[in-house]
């Protein structure tokens, strides 16, 4: 019988990291494994308004990290995730005109996230946009078309660090209403 973990040890064990082993290799099966879980995502109208760019060449890799001030793990990152979104996608929809790719591809991105915390690998989640400098240099650097919104970008690798979880629960968050 197949061993599997509670998502509550996944969701604990998630958490950005930003040094990985440079020699380590996720595979095209891991790949394909996180974006077949950031396709599974909730979105509006299931408009699906996500692409995925798949970076595992180390010039690129490098360039990243030359251009994104806060992506410097990409150094030594296996690969990196970059999701772009359309936000046409609702166009002819009966919310056509709803910016509702934001939370689609921000559920997108946490999908990839717990499905490598799920396959012991780590990431870091980078954001793109709403910086308009940084998602012109995107759009540069890997040829985006000028009608999508390079997203985030996510560093995934074999991680050379380990903190354990860093989230907790705080009750003064909630409001409870009867």
């Amino acid at each position: 019988m197949i061993q599997r973990q509670n998502i509550n040890d996944i969701i604990l064990k998630r958490r950005s990291i930003r040094k990985y082993d440079p020699s380590g290799v996720v595979t095209e099966v891991q790949i394909k494994a996180m974006l077949e879980a950031a396709m599974l995502a909730p979105s509006a109208v299931n408009s699906r308004p996500w692409e995925f760019i798949v970076v595992q060449g180390r010039n690129k890799l490098d360039s990243i990290a030359g251009d994104h001030p806060y992506a410097q793990m990409m150094k030594t990152a296996s690969c990196a995730i970059i999701i772009t979104a359309n936000p046409d996608a609702l166009k002819g929809t009966k919310i056509d005109g709803m910016q509702m790719w934001q939370h689609d591809c921000g559920a997108a991105a946490q999908n990839i996230l717990l499905q490598a915390a799920y396959m012991d690998l780590g990431t870091c989640w980078c954001g793109i946009h709403p910086n308009e400098d940084r998602m012109d240099s995107f759009r540069k650097m890997f040829a985006i078309a000028q009608n999508r919104i390079p997203f985030c970008v996510i560093a995934v690798g074999i991680a050379a660090e380990d903190f354990g979880s860093r989230g907790f629960y705080e009750e003064s968050k909630i409001k409870w209403i009867n």
